[in-house]
């Protein structure tokens, strides 16, 4: 099998390099994949670069989702077939051409959806379920705020919030992402370098849950711009992990603030969560509804050049890596 190996530093030019290695052989109720696309996320240039080891048992290759068609199974596995066509999230192990997968971690695909996209789907989609619906409670004709509204993330909360009957305020940084954000659904769109966003939040009636990829430079402002009884989920730290929290202001308003990590769960916690993802959020996505823009391509030997362009925080949507 061919895969991406972290080497030479943490720099994404020198670190990943391509290499070959034994086949994997699905155990127990495992399948193998083989992996036409793979989805790049924050943790894996957060791994790279030391900051984020794999759990334990997990491959210390980068790459927590990917889509293509099973190509064998492990003892036990029922009710998937070789050759059919899957998405999957992982603890590791997606920068591959094969992956080896626990058979409860998959979705299966639609014939109209491409494996570029369904690549794009399974750590987001799971992501946003995990804290802004089963978290975060967000009901319909409620408002969710999104910060870092066009990052792979964001706009796949802002088509799940819009697919579940609420309604969706955006941040995210510049005139053409705010747009974008708009395009996506997004009822109020705003460009966090130049809109008053604080009163822009408050006209449109305030949040009923947050989510936050931000961290402390926002947690001030949160605060003041949830309703009574708003869920406040943390996802992401990147202005920074030590926060300004006024206490009395979460008891006055009753807030609930909550943050959590998804790799780190247990097998049998994802497993539950995906079946909740394939009951009701798998739906929005056969249908059309939730389909993650795709902001661009690399093939797998230019996992670097992926990881430049996700550091440098230009675009809009999902960047994927595509396995020949």
């Amino acid at each position: 099998m061919k895969r991406i190996s972290v080497t030479g530093g943490t720099g994404p030019a020198t670190a990943l390099t391509l290499v070959e290695t034994p086949d994997l052989q699905p155990g127990p109720g495992q399948v193998r994949i083989r992996v036409r696309a793979a989805g790049v996320n924050r943790p894996d240039l957060l791994q790279r670069e030391g900051r984020y080891p794999p759990p334990p048992g997990a491959p210390e290759t980068l790459g927590l989702e990917v889509a293509g068609e099973v190509d064998r199974l492990g003892d036990g596995v029922e009710g998937i077939a070789v050759d059919d066509r899957v998405a999957a999230l992982l603890g590791g192990g997606g920068y591959a051409d094969q992956a080896v997968v626990d058979a409860r971690h998959i979705f299966p695909l639609p014939d109209d959806l491409d494996l570029v996209t369904a690549a794009a789907l399974p750590e987001t989609l799971s992501t946003v379920f995990a804290n802004v619906f089963e978290d975060g409670r967000l009901r319909a004709g409620e408002t969710l705020l999104v910060h870092g509204a066009t990052s792979g993330i964001g706009v796949t909360a802002i088509q799940m919030a819009k697919a579940a009957g609420a309604r969706v305020i955006a941040t995210s940084r510049g005139g053409a992402k705010a747009d974008a954000a708009r395009a996506l659904g997004a009822d109020v769109s705003l460009d966090a370098t130049s809109d008053d966003f604080e009163s822009a939040t408050r006209d449109a009636g305030g949040a009923d849950v947050i989510l936050d990829m931000v961290g402390a430079d926002y947690a001030p402002l949160n605060q003041a711009l949830l309703k009574p009884g708003g869920r406040w989920s943390v996802i992401a730290t990147q202005s920074g992990a030590r926060a300004d929290i006024d206490l009395m202001r979460l008891m006055l308003k009753r807030i609930v603030l909550t943050g959590s990590t998804l790799r780190s769960r247990s097998a049998d916690e994802k497993a539950r969560l995906i079946a909740a993802v394939r009951q009701m959020a798998w739906p929005w996505v056969e249908s059309g509804q939730v389909r993650p823009p795709i902001n661009a391509t690399f093939p797998l030997a230019d996992a670097g050049l992926a990881h430049l362009r996700l550091e440098a925080g230009e675009h809009i949507g999902k960047i994927v890596l595509v396995v020949d």
